[in-house]
């Protein structure tokens, strides 16, 4: 089933056109209620007439699972009469979207359709009862919490999930993947067969190929040289665009590369606008690995060695991606056993720059950063598809026959947001984050990627899940606080925190229940209780007057809560590795009617192109007069207020966040007191990359540029890890 396919519109219907009005100001103002207007018409005209009617939830139930719609199996775990009490508590709450966008969007690509799509098998309630019911697997209790938080819009899981989530034909419940390749034909050869067998079941796939031999290192037992990471690149685009889901999505995959492989500048070269078709990518997202070291050498304007992975791993054992290269930069330099060029540091990062303002690429991952706050026994080497993920991996061997002589560890995203503007009104803020945790644990206990045994590995090893937010411009205009001041950083610290601190603890409790830790917890900061510290020696409270009314009457940990949180750890350990990670948010973010991410708006009404029914207008949730003044777009703002926001939250994330910097190709007068020109140049993206790598932030996802031709330059396309 296409999910983009729709039910056929009524004739001339007047939702479209009462939504087209947001785009006519009247006297000056904005025509809001003609959105709500919309919506309502939306539903008499399109939704209400095209829906299958039932005379009672049984029949409903009995006829999805009879005719294949939904699973038998996780209704079984509970009897009727308590699915009709929870079905009964989710439609009592009398749920109502706001924006005709935010129905638009539910109906459109989330909603159950028949076999020919022309009708709607369930509502918004019914999708978030079957969620409730399927993450609670028999627990009732969790159940009926599960489908408070849902229907409240306190939490959101990740597209795959909340779509997935109980139907009888249905893609994985994950979102993307990550893998690495070591220097070896029978790895590369199973990379790509493992990106088909991903790219098939659902998800972008996230692939390093920092370990592979540079192009003209020595190829043992043969004449001439290896060709270097390009070819492998268009190998692994080709597979993406075959394994494409039937054709629903176009197959997503990104590539890493350490900036210091040789091959660095034709791997940037393959997305440059004018590059040779025999070497261009389209459709793969690039990304670069940038240890501490590059930034050093760019400051001081040095050369720069780039070094032969094929000659590091032969000489210290271990794959390239393994090697600290800021630690053994001047040993790698010195010894002469090792292939080496060099550039000038600065050129490379020119050419980063002007890439990313032709592009958006390549993402940065600064890992040095990432590894140094890692509390996991073992190195973290690359991220996913949005630069979020970040975790440690271990390497496998591959047999030539493709079999596995030692099963390495790779990675499984399982996300899920909490919607901060809801969140914050919970009854319970810690219970809610309790559920939340629970509801992610569970997909991670029923994931088993059995195509790539690493992958499964990794994941039954790992019990990851990644725990992030959307909502927070839209929280901040609510309550009249400018996206960036110092409030805005003040709330964002505490607000992490808190998640960091639940997620803690309901991670200790089910490994207390269970009996059971992740694999590496012994060795990890956790299990020392060093990762606790700083919580314990410092007590982080609300600072400013705003933020303290804010968080009144919401419980605060101090650091005796902390310390004995940490005894907690010690003792039980906990069974989630990894818990916190903020994702892009794609359309699910129009569903829960609050603004995408962390990140600013773009637009107070924002237009939308959608694929088959014209030009759709989203006014920022809570748009009124009294918020406008604090909806500020995110292409008029210092780029710097953005990324004090991210770093304030950075502190307390295990994982990374997608960090989506926003310019203009013309800049606002006044914006960056370092311009001389209103012109955007690279100089500009040099400096606030340094400026996200000096503030602490592990990575940067897109560059987005708004150029004079109001196109947009790097918009984010990939829906694979939208939350």
């Amino acid at each position: 089933m296409n999910v983009y396919d729709i039910p056929k519109e009524q004739h001339n219907p007047s939702y479209f056109k009462l939504n087209n009005q947001l785009n006519i100001p009247v006297d000056g103002k904005i025509q809001l209620h003609k959105d709500k207007e919309a919506v309502r018409a939306y539903f008499l005209e399109h939704v209400n007439p095209n829906t299958v009617f039932f005379h009672s939830l049984k029949e409903k139930i009995d006829y999805l699972v009879e005719n294949d719609y939904v699973e038998e199996a996780f209704l079984s775990n509970y009897s009727f009469e308590f699915i009709k009490k929870l079905f009964q508590q989710v439609y009592d709450k009398k749920f109502r979207f706001r924006s005709f966008m935010g129905a638009h969007k539910f109906y459109t690509q989330y909603a159950l359709k028949t076999n020919d799509n022309m009708r709607y098998l369930e509502r918004y309630e019914d999708r978030i009862a079957f969620n409730a019911l399927y993450f609670a697997d028999g627990n009732e209790q969790l159940a009926m919490d599960l489908a408070e938080e849902l229907i409240s819009q306190r939490y959101q899981p990740a597209t795959p999930s909340f779509l997935n989530a109980g139907r009888k034909r249905r893609g994985e419940l994950v979102s993307c993947f990550l893998l690495q390749l070591t220097d070896d034909m029978n790895s590369i050869g199973r990379g790509i067969n493992s990106a088909l067998q991903l790219s098939r079941i659902g998800g972008g796939v996230g692939i390093s190929l920092s370990n592979l031999r540079a192009a003209g290192d020595p190829i043992k037992g043969y004449e001439g040289a290896a060709s270097g990471v390009v070819p492998v690149m268009k190998l692994l685009e080709d597979s993406f665009s075959y394994s494409n889901q039937l054709g629903q999505r176009q197959g997503a995959g990104a590539v890493y590369l350490s900036v210091f492989h040789p091959d660095v500048v034709s791997f940037l070269a393959t997305k440059k606008e004018n590059a040779d078709e025999k070497v261009r990518v389209k459709t793969l997202s690039l990304g670069l690995v940038v240890p501490d070291k590059f930034y050093e050498l760019a400051k001081n304007d040095d050369y720069m060695y780039l070094f032969s992975p094929y000659d590091v791993e032969r000489i210290y054992g271990e794959p390239f991606s393994y090697i600290d290269i800021t630690a053994k930069y001047d040993e790698l330099v010195n010894n002469p056993e090792i292939k080496k060029s060099k550039i000038k540091a600065r050129d490379l990062e020119i050419e980063i720059s002007k890439l990313q303002q032709e592009s958006g690429y390549p993402y940065i991952i600064n890992i040095d950063t990432a590894n140094r706050s890692n509390p996991i026994s073992g190195k973290i080497l690359m991220s996913n598809l949005c630069s979020e993920i970040l975790q440690v991996q271990k390497p496998s061997v591959i047999n030539d026959d493709q079999s596995y002589q030692v099963i390495g560890t790779d990675i499984s995203c399982n996300l899920g947001s909490s919607n901060i503007v809801n969140l914050m009104e919970s009854p319970d803020f810690g219970k809610s984050v309790r559920v939340m945790t629970r509801a992610l644990t569970f997909i991670t206990d029923s994931s088993s990627i059995g195509v790539v045994p690493s992958i499964k590995r990794g994941n039954d090893e790992a019990h990851t899940i990644g725990l992030g937010a959307m909502g927070l411009h839209t929280y901040l205009a609510k309550n009249h606080i400018h996206y960036g001041s110092t409030e805005s950083v003040d709330f964002i610290n505490i607000y992490f925190l808190l998640l960091n601190y639940w997620t803690l603890v309901e991670s200790n409790a089910i490994a207390k229940e269970r009996g059971e830790t992740f694999a590496s917890f012994a060795e990890s900061d956790y299990a020392s209780g060093t990762y606790f510290d700083k919580y314990i020696n410092e007590a982080w409270f609300p600072e400013t007057d705003k933020i303290k009314e804010l968080f009144e009457g919401i419980f605060i940990p101090t650091p005796e809560d902390w310390e004995n949180l940490r005894e907690s750890v010690k003792a039980h350990g906990l069974y989630n590795q990894n818990r916190l990670a903020v994702a892009p948010n794609g359309s699910i973010s129009y569903v829960n009617e609050t603004s995408a991410s962390l990140h600013p708006i773009t637009q107070r009404i924002e237009e939308r192109q959608e694929k088959k029914t014209g030009k759709t207008y989203y006014p920022a949730p809570f748009l009124s007069d009294d918020t406008i003044p604090y909806y500020t777009s995110a292409y008029d703002m210092d780029m710097r207020k953005v990324i004090d926001v991210y770093a304030a939250a950075q502190q307390h994330i295990d994982q990374g966040m997608s960090l989506t910097l926003f310019l203009r190709s013309t800049m606002p007068d006044g914006l960056y007191e370092w311009k001389t020109s209103d012109k955007q140049t690279t100089r500009d993206l040099s400096i606030l990359r340094n400026y996200a790598f000096h503030k602490g932030v592990k990575s940067i996802y897109y560059i987005r540029t708004f150029t004079d031709d109001t196109q947009e330059i790097g918009s984010n396309a990939c829906e694979s890890c939208s939350i």
